[in-house]
């Protein structure tokens, strides 16, 4: 079925403002992300287990995305406002597809880049204490160790008072 006039009004009313609220939005978190100003959260930015792994791995991920995920949200927006002004005959719907699809590939190829990115530093971060080092007692101070250093260290007091 064609549509002689362009993408019908009802479309245009409904798509254009979810284009406009998602470029912005994308806009938004480019912005935070590029200045290293996005906290590390499960709602917004690169999400993946390494972006995940610490402040600085998201932070990262976030700086090597942003430029894709920028672009992706200004042609959201772009795409947006050509909908919700009408443009008359096909082009309406030119504009519709190129703004799906570019807003998707963009965006899915920052995220990939930023996860990847993030991927190699938290390999080449050390893993994080089990505990935080908080520990406070005896017996789990060895806990809190690496586990080379944990038998380096000797008994822990309970297992020396032990083994008398």
């Amino acid at each position: 079925m064609a549509y002689p006039d362009g993408v019908p009004l009802t479309v245009s009313l409904i798509v254009g403002p979810v284009l406009v609220l998602a470029g912005v939005l994308l806009v938004t978190v480019a912005v935070l992300g590029a200045r290293s100003r996005l906290p590390r959260n499960r709602i917004a930015g690169v999400r993946t287990a390494a972006t995940l792994h610490s402040e600085r791995t998201f932070a990262l991920a976030n700086r090597v995305a942003a430029p894709l995920v920028g672009a992706a949200g200004a042609i959201a927006l772009a795409g947006g406002a050509v909908l919700l002004a009408g443009r008359p005959g096909a082009i309406g719907w030119v504009v519709l597809a190129v703004t799906g699809v570019g807003t998707l590939v963009l965006s899915g190829v920052g995220g990939a880049l930023g996860d990847r990115a993030a991927a190699r530093l938290a390999a080449a971060e050390p893993a994080p204490s089990p505990c935080g080092g908080t520990c406070a007692g005896c017996d789990l101070v060895a806990g809190c160790r690496p586990a080379g250093e944990a038998e380096a260290a000797g008994p822990s007091a309970d297992e020396a008072s032990a083994q008398t």
